[in-house]
């Protein structure tokens, strides 16, 4: 058991990382090549706002409705692998 939670840490890590890239290039493509901004200064500012906006905006509307329609009992580790290696 402890072993594939180790493996579903990885993946997600492996996820997160994988999916910022998508992301930042997405969302600094435009400073970076009307040069406004260096692309280290667009990481940087994309980097700040992605996390402040969690703070700023407090209505997780669309987090609540999951967490209320999906039953605890089927989430498993199984389930968020597939889940993770899907996407």
């Amino acid at each position: 058991m402890s072993s594939l939670l180790i493996l579903v840490i990885v993946l997600a890590l492996a996820f997160d990382f994988i999916n910022g890239f998508h992301d930042a290039a997405n969302s600094i493509a435009t400073v970076v090549s009307t040069k406004v901004l260096t692309p280290f200064q667009a990481v940087c500012w994309a980097a700040f706002f992605n996390f402040v906006a969690f703070f700023i905006f407090k209505d997780h509307g669309v987090a609540n409705t999951i967490a209320k329609t999906v039953k605890e009992v089927d989430i498993t580790l199984g389930v968020i692998i597939a889940g993770l290696l899907a996407l």
